[in-house]
């Protein structure tokens, strides 16, 4: 059993991305590293006596979740004596955290049998707000339906528009949740399902575009694309003489035809 250290010879951090994430995202995080022990550490490597992983509890009663499979947390690494390094991890890899809560994330590096651990780091999942869904069905798996939501969430200091997957009848599979970035919510986006399996979430980025993200969605698979910009069809003219105005050094008059608001 390790014994938890008494010194600060080796320091490990935590930083998340976020400090809340919407259920079925991989929780994105960096993992800091700073070896000032004289010896030299060293995970995942033939031979390696070190480990690092992350502990993750439930923070209403502090329960510790239980770890799904054996995966490393970061990929393997040496830090000498007086260096350090950066790795990044994603602990939605690790726990099942689909459950909306808040949770507490502890970095532990285990050398020469101590422990040394980082600071907890606190994050909530949440369900985000829902704003459209659509079902796709498969003619090849008549007992599968897989059912996406598109649900919105402030990330940044914006408000950010998320697909989530999951799957219904003869699987229960929920797929990874997508951020596909900032929305204008002036009007609601739109998700398309293809007969060829092509999935397409269309939604606003600003008063003058719309981002295309495009998934592929097979009975075993749901695979990411895409993601374009593309111009509003009924506002990009008004953007192009707002450009000629500016090229031109022309001012143009109070109230031009092309500004509508």
């Amino acid at each position: 059993m390790a014994g938890l250290a008494a010194t600060s010879e080796i320091k490990v951090d935590l930083k998340l991305d976020g400090g809340d994430f919407v259920s079925g995202e991989r929780i994105r995080g960096v993992v800091d590293i700073a070896n000032s022990s004289p010896e030299k550490v060293s995970v995942g490597y033939y031979n390696s006596e070190d480990s690092f992983f992350i502990e993750v509890f439930r923070a209403s009663d502090m329960t510790q979740l239980t770890r799904i499979g054996n995966r490393p947390f970061v990929a393997r690494f040496r830090v000498d004596s007086s260096e350090g390094q950066k790795l990044e991890t994603f602990i939605g890899d690790h726990y099942s955290l689909r459950e909306t809560s808040r949770y507490l994330a502890k970095p532990v590096l285990v050398h020469g049998g101590v422990r040394y651990e980082g600071a907890p780091r606190a994050f909530d999942v949440v369900d985000g707000v829902r704003i459209v869904a659509a079902m796709q069905m498969f003619a090849t798996r008549p007992g599968l339906q897989r059912e996406f939501s598109v649900v919105y969430w402030n990330r940044n200091h914006s408000e950010h528009v998320f697909l989530t997957a999951k799957d219904s009848g003869a699987s229960s599979k929920v797929w990874e949740t997508r951020d596909l970035g900032p929305i204008l919510r002036i009007e609601k986006p739109s998700i398309s399902i293809l007969p060829t399996g092509e999935v397409i979430v269309l939604h606003r980025l600003n008063r003058d575009q719309f981002v295309r993200t495009e998934f592929w969605s097979l009975p075993d698979d749901l695979e990411y694309r895409m993601r374009e910009a593309v111009g509003d069809p009924e506002t990009a003219g008004t953007a192009r003489v707002r450009e000629m105005y500016k090229e031109s050094g022309v001012r143009p008059k109070a109230n031009p035809w092309w500004k509508f608001w």
